[in-house]
């Protein structure tokens, strides 16, 4: 794992925490040795701070993105308003953690980011845990290529198309769709997408389903198109062509 933090105490204090936890860390304190250390050894996870001197998280998540380094990244902000978190996720980030955090929220989004790209090994993951009170019946996985109200995926490739149109999506934004389309008609709740997607259940606060869900509708609907995912108020989101 790669920690940038510029400030020292919260640099010492998460590396110390992460290190107890079982987590190899390498901890550096600007963008700059970030984006050094990342090309020098490509680590399973980063965990960037958004306000760093010289070249800031976010500008080491775009370079990453660009360069089509995939590796997951976590970004620890200090910035509260929806649109600062936004920029974050549209950088290339996998997710993020307000600051002041509770370590427990960071080991458990860890976890679910390594569990996705199946770097878990690093963790040392406690099965009798809060996130093992609730198991989730498992859901329709057909072989292949996966189909449904006019789009077609290919999850080896990871492309997608809706009609003879192709549709770049981010990592995160694949899984989400593939979710709802290997189970189109049936309405997910939010727990649910939570737990397949991030692995953990973020709370009725949290607006990165909302904002991931926006961002699909986006790319994948035109005027001349029906949309596709539908909001069930109070419950989740269905796949279905109306």
């Amino acid at each position: 794992m790669l920690l940038a933090e510029d400030d020292r105490a919260i640099r010492h204090a998460l590396e110390r925490a992460l290190t107890l936890e079982g987590y190899e860390v390498t901890a550096v304190a600007d963008g700059v040795a970030a984006l050094a250390q990342a090309h020098r050894m490509p680590p399973d996870v980063l965990v960037l701070d958004v306000m760093m001197p010289g070249i800031d998280g976010l500008q080491v998540c775009r370079v990453l993105r660009a360069e089509g380094n995939r590796t997951p990244i976590l970004m620890l902000t200090a910035l509260v308003e929806t649109a600062d978190r936004i920029a974050g996720l549209d950088a290339g980030a996998d997710d993020y953690v307000v600051k002041p955090f509770d370590v427990e929220e960071v080991f458990a989004r860890l976890r679910a980011l390594l569990r996705r790209t199946g770097g878990g090994d690093r963790a040392r993951v406690d099965a009798s845990g809060p996130e093992a009170a609730r198991v989730l019946p498992e859901l329709p996985v057909p072989p292949g290529q996966v189909r449904a109200a006019g789009l077609r995926m290919d999850t080896q490739a990871r492309r997608v198309w809706r009609g003879e149109r192709e549709v770049e999506l981010t990592r995160t934004e694949f899984e989400l769709l593939e979710l709802l389309v290997r189970n189109a008609g049936i309405v997910l709740d939010h727990a649910t997408i939570y737990d397949r997607i991030w692995g953990y259940d973020f709370g009725p606060g949290s607006k990165n389903l909302a904002v991931y869900v926006g961002y699909l509708r986006r790319k994948l609907d035109r005027p001349e198109a029906p949309g596709l995912i539908h909001t069930v108020r109070g419950v989740g989101y269905v796949l279905r062509e109306d």
